[in-house]
């Protein structure tokens, strides 16, 4: 008898595949999770594995490259990603992560077994071996303690000040002078911490800013990465705290598509791309992989969500003193993308049911939110011919946070062929359609350099 392990953390694979596939004389296994999952396919090594791909702790790439390793151990098997992007990047990564199909959700058992058809007879459980990623490089430094806040810190108010407001590349120039032209970096000062959102270019002239301000004062920050693509990366480098050994720089993100999130800061300081590497950065620099979606740093509760975009792209929700802060920087919302073209009409529908369950997640994420910054690249006449790129349009994420009752939106993620006119335009729209809503919600289009204090709750 042949057997299958499926791995999710809500059930959703078991429920709709099991009971076929125990009428077609399976086995049917469940791990719950990525890391029971990997424990599970090793122990029992089944002929096929189905993953689903946005697990909170160890997600599917993960588990797909774990089993590869134990390939001479199970070479009859073959793995199967379960995802909720047709983003062609999400298949290639699953492919090169060591899958041998990829599924779109929401799918039918008709479709799995369709392509259990397609890659049983073709191909091997692991496409072939691959060489092994290089082995992480935590930075330079010996391993230290993080002090829980700093001193000066404490009992001052809660802020976000943002340092790069655009998407995909920097666009210096006289045409952005007003929003700005740097890519992707915040900075939130709350409960005696320092935590930056993202690395692009924007970082620089807040590392700059830290210098200055703290002179002599030791520096410790934890940084957050959404995701590992260049505009939330590329402005690491030039962090002038982390070149200098009385500072602290904690990082912390998902692990990525294909490599981890240490190799691929490490890799993009490499030569012949840059002079310096990471290892060489003297500053105590700790990288660390996420495993859970809610944690602490210092007395700030952080909580993470899978955003819809391509690759592993996490959303950061901080409860402060004096409220929360949302930020999904590179997001498309769900509804707008279904139902798919060419689909019939029971599969649209259920395409349909699945995107709008996504959004209520994301809805429940950002409900009540006091500010929530999040992607807004696109008026609606450019998502006609851009709707599946990952990024949002505006009109629907001012929808998103008038259902979810946020206090203020600021739309983010500029395009970079927008100058302030163009971003003043979609901003006013925004605005007014806040108003045609009956929301009391507030709009604005990030800038740099902007400051919001949170108000402390009162007791």
């Amino acid at each position: 008898m042949k057997s299958i392990l499926l791995i999710d953390d809500d059930g959703s694979l078991h429920s709709l595949l099991a009971a076929p596939l125990k009428e077609a004389d399976w086995t049917v296994l469940h791990a719950n999770g990525g890391e029971e999952g990997i424990r599970a396919g090793a122990e029992s090594k089944p002929d096929i594995i189905v993953c689903e791909l946005l697990l909170p702790r160890v997600n599917g790439y993960q588990v797909c490259r774990s089993l590869q390793a134990r390939r001479d151990g199970m070479p009859q098997c073959k793995i199967i990603v379960a995802g909720s992007s047709s983003d062609p990047a999400d298949r290639s990564n699953a492919l090169k992560a060591g899958a041998d199909g990829y599924l779109v959700k929401p799918f039918r058992p008709a479709d799995f077994f369709k392509l259990l058809g397609e890659i049983g007879a073709s191909t091997t459980c692991f496409n072939a071996a691959r060489a092994k990623a290089p082995a992480k490089a935590d930075g330079g430094g010996a391993p230290v303690e993080f002090i829980e806040s700093m001193v000066y810190l404490i009992g001052r108010p809660p802020t976000v000040r943002f340092w790069g407001v655009r998407g995909s590349l920097p666009m210096p120039g006289p045409s952005t002078l007003h929003y700005g032209g740097n890519t992707s970096c915040l900075e939130v000062r709350a409960d005696g911490e320092i935590i930056i959102l993202d690395a692009g270019t924007g970082i620089r002239q807040l590392g700059r800013k830290l210098t200055q301000e703290f002179k002599d004062t030791p520096i410790h920050v934890t940084l957050l990465i959404s995701h590992t693509h260049w505009d939330h990366i590329q402005g690491f480098p030039f962090f002038i705290p982390a070149y200098s050994p009385k500072n602290k720089v904690r990082i912390l993100g998902h692990d990525g598509a294909t490599k981890g999130l240490s190799t691929v800061l490490a890799r993009q300081m490499e030569s012949p791309y840059f002079p310096i590497s990471m290892q060489q950065m003297p500053s105590h620099l700790r990288v660390e992989e996420i495993k859970d979606l809610e944690f602490k740093v210092g007395a700030v509760t952080v909580k993470a969500t899978f955003l819809n975009h391509p690759g592993i792209c996490m959303g950061y929700r901080l409860e402060t003193s004096g409220g929360s802060v949302c930020y999904l920087p590179d997001n498309e919302p769900n509804s707008r993308l279904r139902p798919s073209p060419g689909a019939g009409p029971g599969q649209s529908c259920e395409n349909l049911s699945s995107a709008q369950e996504q959004d209520e997640k994301l809805i429940d994420f950002i409900r009540d939110a006091d500010v929530l910054v999040m992607d807004s690249q696109y008026d609606a006449t450019e998502y006609r011919t851009q709707a599946g790129w990952g990024h949002g349009c505006v009109d629907d994420v001012v929808a998103l946070a008038v259902v979810a009752n946020v206090r203020k939106l600021f739309l983010f993620h500029h395009d970079p062929d927008h100058d302030d006119a163009h971003v003043k335009r979609m901003a006013d729209w925004a605005a007014e359609l806040a108003v045609m809503h009956g929301a009391t919600l507030e709009v604005q289009a990030a800038r740099e350099g902007v400051e919001v204090v949170l108000a402390p709750k009162p007791a």
